[in-house]
């Protein structure tokens, strides 16, 4: 029983001071309120006929809101855009940047008088300033590969390397040499600059561009052989990064060649480009009664045997981009090349054509350089000096 302020019945459950209030925590708000399942008819509705007190309310839906799906939407479709505007610029990237032109030079170098000769090819390079020059390939060596600022010490190497393979195929194959297929060089070239190459070959000209002794080394096989396979050769190659998408190789060899007349050439064609009509062209043929020509009796068949030396200094420039290295190709972008003994007015455009043993250069200075006319390059030409020559 209660006490005396206590109502009959007790303190009613839930109230101050009764048993536990389990409802204490509960919120009755609005949203409590709407989201009950049983809702009780009004007073006016209570007095309409209604079998039951209360009616049962459709279940709320539980997904997103109208507001909210939208800003899902929205999201998405920015989401969306940001991918496919990395993926796909709407503006025009710049365009890819094609190679430069071939730009290259030849120059002759003609000797101050004969042209130093020997039976053995032994003795020429051994009293020339090629006597420890390395044979063939094993003289152009790479430099350490270091890593530049944008390009690894693989990426370095390949640049080398492919440079010092267009150098084997250029100067020292002995099928380019003779004058055969040019292809194992094109290969190695950018695909961009086979169109100059081509042109080089299929029209030779003396403009700068397109003369195919800027390409690579080769003699006119109806007068020239090789009289040894085994080529000297010394020289440096270097590499630097230009730019963060290019390196730059630049190499500088002289290769040392051992030549004589070709076989039905010789002699005969050494009247042709190197006598000067006043005895010269007596000195180089070879008439049996010229010492210098192969000594006396000999004549003809003692000048066709004794070889000479014919010394090419080339200086090329090379480019590389991203796609040449991992292509195993290269940009040629320069090409100096100063060879001799020749004699200023041949043609070295399309063949080199050496003074061979016992012959003089021809009198005169190179083809004259016409300075209204376009599209040509001037004429050079060089001396030889003696000490480049064997000292026989």
């Amino acid at each position: 029983m209660g006490g005396p302020g206590d109502p009959p019945q007790g303190t009613p459950e839930g109230a101050p001071g009764g048993g536990e209030d389990e409802y204490r925590s509960v919120v009755f708000d609005e949203s409590f309120v709407r989201a009950a399942r049983l809702q009780e008819y009004s007073a006016r509705e209570r007095m309409l006929d209604h079998a039951r007190a209360v009616r049962r309310r459709p279940a709320l839906r539980r997904g997103l809101s109208r507001q909210a799906m939208i800003l899902v939407v929205l999201i998405a479709v920015a989401f969306g855009t940001a991918i496919y505007m990395g993926v796909r610029h709407p503006y025009p990237g710049p365009p890819a940047k094609r190679p430069d032109p071939l730009r290259m030079t030849v120059i002759p170098l003609s000797p101050q008088g004969r042209v130093p000769g020997a039976e053995a090819v032994a003795d020429l390079y051994a009293r020339s300033p090629a006597a420890q020059y390395r044979v063939g390939a094993g003289g152009i060596n790479l430099p350490p590969a270091r890593r530049t600022a944008h390009f690894s010490d693989s990426q370095v190497t390949s640049a080398l390397t492919t440079a010092k393979d267009y150098l084997v195929e250029s100067s020292l194959d002995p099928d380019v040499l003779s004058g055969g297929s040019p292809s194992s060089v094109r290969l190695l070239l950018d695909p961009e600059l086979y169109d100059q190459f081509d042109r080089s070959f299929r029209s030779p000209a003396a403009d700068g561009r397109h003369a195919p002794t800027g390409w690579l080394v080769r003699f006119d096989p109806t007068r020239t052989a090789l009289a040894d396979q085994r080529v000297r050769v010394q020289g440096t190659l270097r590499v630097t990064e230009t730019d963060k998408g290019t390196l730059e190789v630049s190499t500088d060899h002289t290769f040392v060649y051992a030549v004589r007349g070709a076989s039905g050439g010789g002699p005969g064609t050494g009247r042709a480009s190197g006598g000067d009509g006043s005895g010269t062209g007596r000195a180089s043929g070879g008439s049996g009664k010229d010492k210098a020509s192969g000594g006396s009796g000999t004549g003809r068949a003692s000048a066709e045997a004794k070889a000479s030396l014919f010394t090419v200094r080339r200086e090329l420039q090379f480019r590389f981009d991203r796609d040449d290295l991992r292509m195993h190709q290269a940009e040629l972008f320069a090409s100096a090349t100063q060879a001799g003994p020749l004699t200023c007015a041949a043609d070295s455009v399309s063949h080199l054509r050496p003074l061979l043993a016992g012959e003089r250069a021809k009198a005169g200075g190179p083809a004259g350089t016409d300075p209204y006319a376009t599209g040509r390059a001037p004429a050079l030409c060089g001396t030889l000096a003696d000490a480049a020559q064997p000292s026989l």
